[in-house]
């Protein structure tokens, strides 16, 4: 288990990756490229067979730092830090504040990745994942990032609260197509380490990750909301859209807010005008006239 702190000095929580998951990451990544640098390199080969000795061995050179350097970066910039060997394995690169890796994360990894791995058969690499508290390489160390588990067992996963229960089912038109899973990741380490953070920090912490999740979204934060309630109350909406994917109608009914919630969360949001419940009216909406006393008094 390792401790991440974010750029607030926030400590969150991360499960680092270990050197043995990590080495067979890169062992399936570099397969997979020096496959396409062979197929690649045998089809330039036969393009260029009647170029000079000069242009063919210029030819190669690109196509190693094309496929071998590039093609790593690429890769990881698109997929947010998810190769295919960390794909298999459940690995992803994230940075040191838990969000996703942009492309300079991955530019600088890649970079030194050339020296670490290539270089050095990955001598390097393993030597400072050995030396590090959590296991990060010298790209890591650079770049300012940090390979993490996705893949977590059930019964030691972290305890997300749940939020408010005038919120639930408040966000069920909310387009969440667009927020990325290291967003994700950041949010529910947020909410499952709230209650032991500094009040300041943690209110900071909220406001810059309702912020990022608004601009995913393109939905602003509703007026009065408080931001540690606005990301619970998204995180659960998502979780009850899973479970509605996952299981159909039950998980739909499962997670998604009761109806007596969903009403009261309704007639919440919208009274509507007062009425006279004092007295009942008649059907020309007058108040029927009271009977006359007669004076009997039944006997007891």
């Amino acid at each position: 288990m390792s401790e991440l702190v974010t750029g607030e000095a926030v400590a969150l929580e991360l499960r680092a990756a270990k050197l043995p998951s990590r080495a067979l990451a890169v062992v399936i990544d570099l397969a997979v490229a020096f496959a396409v640098y062979i197929v690649v390199s045998i089809g330039l080969l036969a393009a260029t067979a009647s170029l000079d000795d000069a242009a063919v061995a210029a030819v190669s050179v690109g196509t190693f730092i094309l496929v071998l350097v590039g093609g790593p970066i690429a890769v990881e910039t698109l997929s947010h830090g998810r190769s295919l060997g960390k794909l298999a394995c459940g690995l992803r690169v994230v940075r040191d504040d838990g969000g996703p890796i942009r492309f300079r994360h991955a530019l600088v990894r890649g970079a030194m990745g050339v020296i670490e791995i290539l270089a050095t058969f990955g001598v390097v690499a393993c030597i400072a994942s050995l030396v590090s508290a959590r296991g990060r390489r010298l790209g890591d160390v650079f770049a300012g990032t940090l390979v993490v588990r996705e893949r977590v067992p059930a019964g030691r996963m972290s305890y997300v609260p749940p939020p408010p229960p005038w919120l639930v089912g408040r966000f069920a038109e909310l387009d969440l197509s667009g927020v990325p899973d290291g967003l994700w990741l950041a949010i529910r380490q947020y909410l499952t380490r709230m209650g032991q953070l500094d009040p300041q920090m943690g209110s900071a912490m909220a406001e810059r990750l309702a912020g990022d999740l608004e601009e995913r979204t393109g939905s602003p934060l509703p007026y009065g909301v408080p931001a540690a309630a606005y990301l619970a109350a998204v995180v659960n909406e998502r979780q009850a859209r899973d479970a509605r994917r996952a299981f159909g109608g039950e998980g739909a009914v499962a997670a998604g807010p009761s109806p007596t919630t969903a009403m009261a969360a309704r007639i919440e949001a919208d009274p509507g005008p007062p009425r006279d419940v004092a007295a009942p009216r008649s059907g020309d909406g007058t108040k029927p006239e009271a009977p006359p006393a007669t004076g009997f008094v039944p006997p007891a």
